[in-house]
């Protein structure tokens, strides 16, 4: 085995991050094998059966029948104890953030973390909340790596066929010192930014928070989540669970619809993965149309009133 990586759910399914990262193991070139783990492994495996893996290795113990920290190193450490991979990969999420960390120290593995991109031996990471991008090398036999949010894209993932191999582990429940609530879910309509295929997104050029809610009805007629800059959310005018940018969410829908976002690195760097940006701006040198795929010019109180209402009527 030359590359593991290690799988993560969401909501039963295959996260997001988690094919991203395959797409990032397959490019680094070699042998992959996947890890899923947990009640939802099999699942999980079977997402996985179309893509060109190796095999998925599954671990269903009731120890780790959800999430924890002690549990999930416990077993990635003895994964790869047994196995030897040259390099282990996993998605930038919290989850991993939590418990990689603690495989690295047990197996004095390093750990670079966020890359956003690989050449000739060197990894790319963003420093400085994304102001600069610092290029990481190492020198030893095993290495652990987490790719940032939309570094690939799940849509580059390399068609093939796998099969499933459980894999037994004895586990002491005195390990497992530590329990993970449910996920979070801010309300009934879970919003999962990270997820979404359509996002309609607030910035200043919004005004006041009382022309909020035209946002709201434009996602609605087009089946988006809306999503949000800093600045709207320091101001208070929306829910901080739906800021963008490198202090919110990464996020990478089919379409970005951006209302009033100036474009500064700190909330690219959280949409860049977006497959088509489409901005509107009254400021024709605001840095956003540097990105977008589609720009318009205008004011965004004039604009979306009318398309909000031209869409209506389709």
């Amino acid at each position: 085995m030359d590359i593991l990586v290690v799988l993560e759910e969401a909501q039963g399914s295959l996260h997001r991050l988690s094919k991203e990262a395959i797409v990032g193991a397959q490019e680094l070139g070699g042998t992959v094998v996947a890890l899923a783990i947990g009640k939802h492994c099999d699942q999980i495996a079977s997402e996985c059966s179309s893509f060109d893996l190796e095999n998925v290795i599954t671990v269903n113990h009731e120890l780790v029948s959800t999430y924890n920290a002690d549990g999930y190193s416990c077993i990635v450490k003895k994964v790869i104890e047994t196995y030897s991979p040259k390099t282990i990969v996993a998605g930038h999420t919290y989850q991993t953030r939590d418990f990689i960390p603690r495989v690295s120290a047990a197996l004095d593995i390093p750990f670079i973390p966020d890359i956003i991109s690989f050449s000739d031996g060197n990894f790319v990471k963003q420093v400085l909340n994304a102001k600069l991008n610092a290029a990481t090398s190492f020198s030893t036999d095993q290495v652990i790596m987490s790719f940032q949010s939309a570094a690939f894209s799940e849509e580059n993932i390399i068609p093939g066929s796998c099969s499933a191999k459980a894999f037994n582990v004895n586990l002491d429940s005195n390990i497992v010192r530590s329990t993970s609530e449910d996920p979070f879910q801010e309300d009934a309509g879970d919003v999962d930014l990270e997820s979404a295929d359509l996002l309609v997104s607030v910035g200043r050029g919004i005004e006041k928070e009382e022309n909020i809610p035209m946002a709201f009805e434009l996602a609605k007629v087009l089946g988006a989540e809306v999503s949000a800059s800093r600045p709207v959310v320091d101001s208070g005018w929306i829910d901080s669970f739906r800021q963008v940018g490198s202090s919110g969410s990464n996020v990478a829908p089919k379409l970005y619809f951006s209302l009033g976002i100036s474009g500064a690195i700190q909330h690219v760097v959280g949409m860049k993965g977006a497959k088509a940006i489409l901005a509107i701006n009254k400021d024709k040198d605001a840095p956003i149309f540097e990105i977008a795929d589609y720009a318009v010019v205008g004011d965004l109180l004039e604009i979306v009133p009318k398309l909000t209402e031209v869409l209506k009527n389709q």
